[in-house]
């Protein structure tokens, strides 16, 4: 186990200390037989692709338990297994974001080419994603496997990665019918979308490690996913109005969700406000590659102020969001869920 001294001092840096750890164990897994450059590939692979974004999700896990334990004083195992648990969720963030780029047709991802555009690996990104999805059972098993809740966690990342999944499906094959019918795009369907792609993962995951370890049973809290799955929501919003309105240096990106005919918060909300004339405007440009037609939709956002759309909508969702945490009986629970919250409120990436 590494040595986590000074791990008050600083909890990203002991957080990266965990990584290596993990990685020189995967790199010398002895279920299989590596050869010098095979070692080579899964090392750069794992750190050009896992611990390069902004590590919220598998920091929220320790975040999380720490804020369970009341204030104790976390012991060095306890630092260490929720750091690992952080990491399970930062390569399954990974395994998604590998295939999702290839999907997507992108170019870059946290401010870089995607892992697929990088010479010399192109489709071989496939079957790197494969093995960062398997990866997980690889950590699970070396460092819980004599734990109580083993097969809790095994569970829970087994069910939230079909969700995520499938939620990815309804995402594209959505894309299918959008071409067809942009009116197939309503604000339930887009809520399904992000449910199910994005709030299960990123915001249930990291809590559901965190009462997991506590030793809580996840059928006592309904109540905590709901929130969490409405905070997902959100912060899904948030992104489909960064995608557009963001500033690519700021999120790492270049928004394409215009181009990609993708079910976004921006374009249901459009065709809720439209005049008949506008949405022959939108049917007509929505979806297509030119920068033209781009442009000619993002001034039609900005002619039905989108803006100023998406800034109500975050407040009555903050709003309603701190109502239902304050309802929630334990101020341990309602402390995590609101670190949480503060995070993503008005986040500009």
């Amino acid at each position: 186990m590494a040595n986590l001294n000074g791990a008050v001092a600083d909890p990203k840096s002991t957080f990266l200390g965990v990584y290596s750890v993990l990685k020189s164990e995967l790199l010398n897994d002895p279920a299989f037989e590596f050869t010098d450059d095979s070692r080579q590939w899964v090392e750069r692979m794992l750190d050009y692709n896992v611990p390069g974004g902004k590590l919220n999700r598998g920091l929220s896990v320790i975040d999380s338990y720490k804020l369970l334990k009341e204030g104790k004083e976390l012991t060095e195992e306890e630092i260490f297994l929720t750091s690992a648990l952080g990491w399970c969720i930062e390569w399954l963030q990974a395994y998604f974001l590998v295939l999702d780029d290839i999907m997507d047709g992108s170019h870059t991802r946290r401010g870089q080419p995607c892992w697929y555009k990088v010479p010399k690996v192109g489709m071989i990104a496939i079957n790197d994603g494969v093995l960062l999805r398997n990866h997980i059972p690889r950590i699970l098993k070396k460092h819980f496997r004599e734990k109580p809740y083993y097969v809790d966690l095994l569970d829970l990342f087994n069910e939230v990665e079909f969700q995520t999944a499938s939620g990815q499906m309804i995402d594209l094959i959505t894309t299918l019918e959008g071409e067809k019918d942009l009116s197939k795009y309503t604000l339930p369907l887009h809520h399904r979308i992000v449910q199910y792609k994005t709030a299960y993962y990123s915001f249930y995951l990291p809590v559901a490690c965190a009462l997991v370890m506590a030793g809580e049973n996840l059928d006592n809290h309904i109540d905590v996913k709901n929130v969490l799955v409405e905070m997902g929501t959100y912060f899904q919003i948030q992104d489909d109005y960064l995608d557009c309105f963001g500033e690519p240096e700021k999120i790492g990106k270049i928004g394409t969700d215009i181009e990609d005919f993708k079910c976004s918060w921006l374009v249901v909300k459009a065709l809720e406000r439209c005049t008949e004339g506008q949405k022959k405007l939108l049917y007509e440009h929505y979806g297509k590659s030119n920068p033209a037609d781009v442009t000619k939709v993002k001034a039609l956002y900005n002619e039905l102020d989108l803006q100023g759309v998406f800034a109500e909508y975050e407040s009555k969702s903050y709003e309603k969001l701190t109502t239902s945490i304050e309802a929630h009986p334990s101020k341990a629970v309602q402390a995590v869920l609101k670190s949480f919250l503060s995070k993503i409120y008005k986040r500009q990436k």
